[in-house]
Parts: C-alpha cells; structure tokens; sequence
C-alpha cells in the first residue's frame, strides 16, 4: 500500500517547482543558467518569402542609461553572454546609447559626479571596452544627455558639457582600447531643429579632432505619424512630415553638418511600411549627395501596440530591413539587441524573434 503522506509531499514538492520556474506571459524567468555554446544552424523554418533578402543588422545600440525601458540589472557574466549572443548573428559594432542622461551616468566621470551626478556602482565603460576588445567588435561612445534639450527645445545647451565628456572619455578610454571606433553624437531630433546643426558641428567637430578623425555619426527620427509621444496612449498623430518636407530640411541639416558627421542611421520606427521605400530612397540620395553613409536603425520594439514597449513582431522587423536593402543602405544596426532581440532579455518574445531572425538568414 502507498504511503498517503509521501505521495501529498511529492505532489507538493513537484508543484513548487514547476511554479519556480514557470515563465511569466510577458517576461523572461527561466530558472537555466545560460550556456556558452557554439551558434547552432536552426532547422529550416517554412517561409513562404525569400530568405536572406534584407540587409542584415550588423550594430547594435546598448542602452544601459535607460528612459522608458526597464533596466535587466545585467552584471558582467550576463552582458559578456550577450556579447556573444551578438557575435554569433553578425553584429560587429555596439553603440553606447548615452554615456549619461540627466543625473544617471555609465562611467565615474570626475566632470559630471562634480556636476551633481550619481556615483555609478560600476564603471560600465571600461567592461563595455574590454568585452568589445575580446570579441573583435567595434565600440561607439555615445555623448553625455544633459536633458536640457528634451526641456527646452534648444539643442546647443549640450555643447558645454560634451565639451569636457568628450576630452575626459579619451584620455582615460579611448586612447587605451583598440575598440573604441568612433562616437554617436546622441541628440535626437526629426526636424530643423533649433541649435541642432550648431549642436551637431561643434560635438562631432571636438570628437574628430581629439581622436584623429574616428568617425561619427547621428541617429533622428523621421516625423511619421507614429512620431507620438512615448508615455502617450496614442500611437499615431494626424499632422506627419511629407517626403519632400522631410528631404527639405535634411538637406539642409546634412549641408551643415557633413564635414564632422560620417553617416546617419534614420530610426525606421515612425513611418508606417508601405512608406518605407519612399523615405528610404530620399535618404540614401541625400547621403550620397553629402558624401555620408547611410546606415539604418531598424527598431526592434513595436511601436503599433498600445502597451509600450515589446519585442516587435518578426515580419515587421522583415519588411524594413528588406527595404534598407532595396534603397541601398550601408549598414543597419538596431535599437536594440539586448532587450528585444537577445535570448537572455527579460521578454520571453526576444528570443524568439533572436530564432526567426536566424532562421530567415540562415544563419
């Protein structure tokens, strides 16, 4: 005869486990441990589109100074996880987003702390440099946001600081890591924007020459009409910039500017698909025009979902990187890979879109 109590505790005992480990609808809680495995081929997926016929994504924004998306209180063992996450689809460059965003800040900058910043727990530049030194991967610096822009409107408030971030970062960085390859001068505008090509200039002006010319480069928005406000409840506006508004102002701001800025990565996210090529093509022509690069930042958060923000939906993610393709562009890199994208992010859905990504390129 069974024993009553031994089999209520067994019964017990696999319950609580199983609720342990059991994932959340919306988050990411396996209780695994992550493998440092070999990339393994996925088996074919049963595409009915052509594979492998975008651009690929090659780069990838890290944006640990956050503002409308949770932090993963990611320590060394999981961010050198994520790295090779990237390393094994291709990505060859990470950006850091902002090195500071109003009082939060990436490093123990003597400047900004003196400023009334926060002491950061760690440095999170030099593990950054040295992960992408291992890893063979490029890094970008992304300049300090003071806030003061977001505010008020007027870009050149961010000239001052980012005149003594740029000189600190590479005397105590740049100048001792092979990976550090350029700078993203990380000011987001869609418009003529007032102080935007003063602001511009003078940034990407001060990194080329402390660094002996390392590239730049800058990353807006165009003003679609899902260019709303992120802590809105609306998802598309009635009033959108028209192409040739949109190619209007650029050739100016890129007039301006394309002596000190190397390439421009357009955030794809605010125009809706079917007017993917059309912008595609103005911007790839105005980037010849200037002597640019044309990268593209292919989003890969949904911006058509009232809850704010998920892993987009993957043939969404497709379509736009199969129009980068069609107009030509240099480079595609992605905002951003460690949450939306990554095995490892807090969203379940990440690692799924991480797998029809792999799939769809064959990877």
């Amino acid at each position: 005869m069974k024993n009553p109590d031994r089999r209520n505790f067994l019964k017990k005992s696999t319950l609580a486990s199983i609720s342990i480990c059991a994932p959340q609808v919306m988050l990411n809680t396996s209780c695994a441990e992550p493998k440092n495995e070999s990339p393994k081929r996925l088996s074919p997926a049963n595409l009915i589109v052509p594979q492998n016929n975008g651009l690929r994504i090659t780069g990838t924004f890290l944006d640990e100074i956050s503002h409308d998306i949770p932090h993963q209180n990611w320590g060394e063992k999981e961010w050198e996880q994520d790295f090779q996450h990237m390393k094994n689809i291709g990505i060859d460059t990470v950006i850091l987003i902002r090195s500071g965003y109003r009082k939060f800040i990436t490093y123990p900058s003597k400047y900004l702390i003196a400023k009334g910043c926060y002491m950061p727990s760690t440095d999170l530049m030099d593990m950054y440099l040295r992960l992408a030194d291992k890893y063979g991967m490029k890094f970008y610096f992304g300049l300090y946001d003071s806030g003061h822009y977001w505010d008020t409107g007027d870009m050149t408030h961010e000239i001052e600081d980012n005149k003594y971030v740029i000189d600190e970062v590479w005397e105590n960085y740049g100048a001792k890591h092979n990976s550090f390859q350029g700078w993203y001068i990380s000011g987001e505008i869609s418009r003529a924007t007032k102080g935007a090509i003063e602001a511009f200039h003078a940034m990407g002006k001060q990194c080329k020459e402390v660094s002996g010319g390392l590239p730049t480069f800058i990353s807006p928005w165009i003003d679609g009409k899902k260019a709303v406000a992120a802590e809105g409840s609306s998802l598309t506006k009635d009033e959108a910039v028209s192409v040739q508004q949109h190619e209007k102002e650029w050739n100016e701001i890129f007039d301006g500017i394309h002596d000190v800025v190397d390439a421009c990565a357009f955030q794809d996210g605010h125009i809706d698909y079917d007017e993917l090529d059309a912008f595609f093509t103005v911007n790839k022509k105005l980037a010849d025009k200037y002597g640019m690069q044309c990268w593209t930042n292919a989003e890969s958060f949904d911006r058509d979902m009232p809850i704010k923000f998920f892993p987009i939906k993957f043939d969404k993610l497709r379509m736009k990187l199969e129009a980068a393709k069609r107009a030509g562009y240099d480079k595609a890199i992605t905002f951003e890979f460690s949450h939306f994208m990554s095995p490892q992010s807090a969203y379940l859905q990440a690692g799924h879109l991480y797998d029809r990504y792999k799939e769809y390129f064959n990877i």
